[in-house]
């Protein structure tokens, strides 16, 4: 059955969606991709010239220009898997006029590294309480990979989670390239959290550059992250895992020190006094940690996990501390 199921749309504009089509169409496997984004300028220049004109533009569109649409829900209808690539502060807008029939028999593939606004919750439960989309009918798309080195045919892995690791494995081998090398999880809790909170990591890391701080501490921070990272997933969704896996401990690793990491350049920009407005104008691109660490501290109400990098994130953005003055009462607490 899997084997017939070879019809995806992929649904968003920015870079990692252009890199996700990229994947699609290198991969030598048969199938019919389609691809949504809200920008009635960006799909005709597309369609005209083959190449995004605001994320990845040296990437060359290989699939029809008929399959290119601002239209949601006619491409979701032909599709087998929705791979959703739209940033998760803006994913209730994006699927404002979609329903639970919409995405009825839909295999969902959250490439989204967020969490939902106002649900504060991430996007496989998002999913599922909201549109009905059954857990084993959910992916997700995770690192460590930047769409970046994706344009530049870098060597790089991805990891698809899914309850249904033989679905999982299934859309795998339609992302597999001589640069893309795949790994299947069955933990999707642990993969989608561990992409949120890799990013506020990446934020904290950039702060920490911004003030001034240098790479030995930048190691301890990180060191410090990736525990704070397994106690939080450890209570939310207690399974046997491996904290240093890719999914885990590489993605945040690229995250926090990568030229690429939108996040990190935020934070550099928020720890050399850049105001939150002004760092998100200047960069033209979204930082989800600036969200994440927000619903997070929601989240971790009930929770009650120890996070004192998240917490001084969380101060500094939203509560507008000083990032210097954080920072150094954050430092009395790493080990």
């Amino acid at each position: 059955m899997l084997k017939q199921l070879n019809k995806i749309a992929v649904i968003g504009g920015g870079s990692w969606a252009t890199a996700n089509i990229k994947m699609l169409t290198d991969n030598t496997m048969p199938k019919e991709i389609s691809w949504w984004m809200r920008n009635a300028e960006a799909v005709n220049y597309i369609k005209s010239f083959r190449h995004n004109p605001h994320y990845l533009s040296s990437v060359e569109i290989k699939i029809p220009a008929e399959n290119i649409s601002t239209d949601l829900k006619t491409i979701i209808s032909h599709a087998d898997f929705v791979l959703l690539n739209v940033p998760a502060a803006f994913l209730k807008e994006a699927l404002k006029d979609i329903t639970p029939d919409d995405l009825k028999e839909k295999y969902i593939v959250s490439a989204i590294k967020g969490i939902v606004p106002d649900e504060n919750k991430i996007i496989g439960e998002f999913l599922h309480e909201k549109y009905e989309v059954p857990f084993h009918h959910i992916l997700v798309l995770s690192g460590p990979c930047h769409a970046e080195e994706v344009a530049l045919e870098k060597l790089s892995y991805l990891t698809i989670a899914c309850k249904d690791t033989a679905l999982a494995s299934a859309f795998a081998g339609m992302l597999s390239t001589r640069y893309i090398k795949t790994v299947v999880s069955d933990d999707i809790y642990g993969t989608e959290y561990g992409a949120v909170l890799k990013n506020i990591y990446a934020i904290a890391s950039g702060i920490c550059h911004g003030v001034g701080y240098g790479d030995n501490f930048q190691s301890v921070l990180i060191s410090n992250a990736i525990r704070e990272l397994e106690r939080f997933v450890d209570v939310v969704h207690p399974i046997d895992r491996d904290i240093k896996e890719s999914a885990y401990l590489g993605d945040l690793l690229v995250t926090a020190y990568s030229q690429f990491s939108r996040n990190r350049t935020f934070g550099n920009m928020v720890g050399k006094g850049y105001t939150v407005k002004s760092a998100q104008l200047e960069m033209n691109m979204i930082a989800e940690g600036y969200y994440a660490v927000n619903c997070l501290h929601e989240v971790n109400k009930q929770y009650k996990v120890e996070m004192p990098i998240c917490e001084a994130v969380y101060a500094i953005l939203y509560k507008k501390s000083p990032p210097a003055l954080e920072m150094q009462k954050l430092a009395e607490k790493l080990s």
